[in-house]
């Protein structure tokens, strides 16, 4: 990001994101794939945007995962699970799910250049309907984590916290 040609730009970012995770939180998943997709298809600069609010999403995924893994002492288990319930390997999820899988385990053992590779595969080769799966993927895990972490007292960031209260 360069903050010094729109330092404004973070901030819309955080909002739109915010948006987003109150229409996911409340089951509106199209809403939120909408907002998201709808907001930077209008942006010059749509792909980094995109790229930029999903690694956002997965950063903030991290932290908590970091928070409610007590920095690393209690393990947090990842798991798949099909549309009946049942757990999947992550290796047979769906292309998305996987993209998704791998960026979030890429910032949680602190890699950013490989997450930001995952979401570069995703654009780059991605159908659009696969791009908005890995951004409602990172929405649900960021609703989901942020409603553990708070149950815990463990820290939210502020804007996940107020998207999360409206």
């Amino acid at each position: 990001m360069h903050p010094q040609q729109d330092p404004d730009r973070w901030s819309r970012l955080q909002a739109v994101a915010g948006e987003a995770l109150t229409a996911a939180k409340v089951g509106e998943d199209a809403v939120a794939v909408d907002l998201v997709t709808g907001y930077l298809s209008g942006s010059p600069e749509g792909n980094e945007e995109i790229r930029e609010l999903v690694l956002l999403l997965f950063s903030e995924c991290s932290a908590m995962v970091a928070a409610l893994g007590s920095g690393g002492a209690t393990p947090v288990k990842m798991q798949v699970f099909d549309e009946d319930g049942q757990e999947v390997p992550i290796d047979d999820a769906d292309p998305p799910v996987r993209t998704a899988i791998r960026t979030l385990l890429a910032e949680v053992h602190g890699d950013e250049e490989a997450a930001a590779e995952q979401i570069e595969i995703a654009l780059a080769n991605g159908q659009p309907q696969e791009l908005a799966t890995v951004v409602l993927q990172a929405l649900r895990w960021t609703v989901k984590l942020a409603v553990e972490c708070a149950m815990r007292d463990l820290p939210v960031s502020p804007w996940i916290a107020t998207a999360l209260d409206e």
